[in-house]
């Protein structure tokens, strides 16, 4: 099973390495629509995300800078869980500051995945999972592992048409 999962994650990455490496700097803070999310240079230097518990009605459209942030948060969270260890909150995770720096970040979060995938046992997948589930009794780390591509995959085709669109002149 777990081969066959790291086989499905190296698809998922396929697709998310093929847009990431056709992006370019203006891509990143690009603001496709009226209500949107990016990220924002604090006071402190640091690049801060938009972000609600509660996802408002209209849904902001997302910067590519925001998805790469996203990625960052999430990924890092479910290997944070994986380990044992404290996940960050969402404040707690800044954007790497320009696009580059948010691309080595999220090909070190998918270097980190293969590395916890190749040290995984049958026996470790199928213990109780807590993360991102808000129910982890009815859920096991086989499960974060699956969850793991389906976000990845959803995030990749967002900066992919994000990316398109902008290039089309959207």
């Amino acid at each position: 099973m777990i081969d066959e999962i790291s086989r499905q994650f190296e698809v998922a990455w396929a697709l998310t390495e093929l847009h990431l490496a056709a992006l370019v700097d203006a891509d990143f803070l690009w603001e496709p629509a009226a209500v949107c999310w990016t990220v924002r240079r604090g006071g402190d230097g640091q690049w801060r995300a938009d972000f609600a518990e509660i996802e408002p009605d209209p849904v902001p459209v997302p910067t590519i800078a925001w998805l790469t942030w996203h990625i960052d948060y999430w990924w890092s969270a479910a290997i944070a869980s994986l380990q044992d260890q404290s996940a960050r909150s969402p404040a707690e995770v800044s954007w790497a500051g320009d696009g580059a720096a948010a691309v080595a970040r999220v090909r070190e979060l998918a270097a980190e995945w293969r590395k916890l995938l190749a040290q995984m046992s049958v026996e470790r997948a199928a213990e109780p999972a807590t993360y991102p589930w808000s129910e982890p009794e009815l859920r096991t780390v086989a499960d974060t592992l699956l969850w793991v591509t389906v976000e990845l995959t959803k995030n990749a085709a967002e900066i992919g048409q994000l990316r398109l669109l902008r290039a089309a002149g959207g």
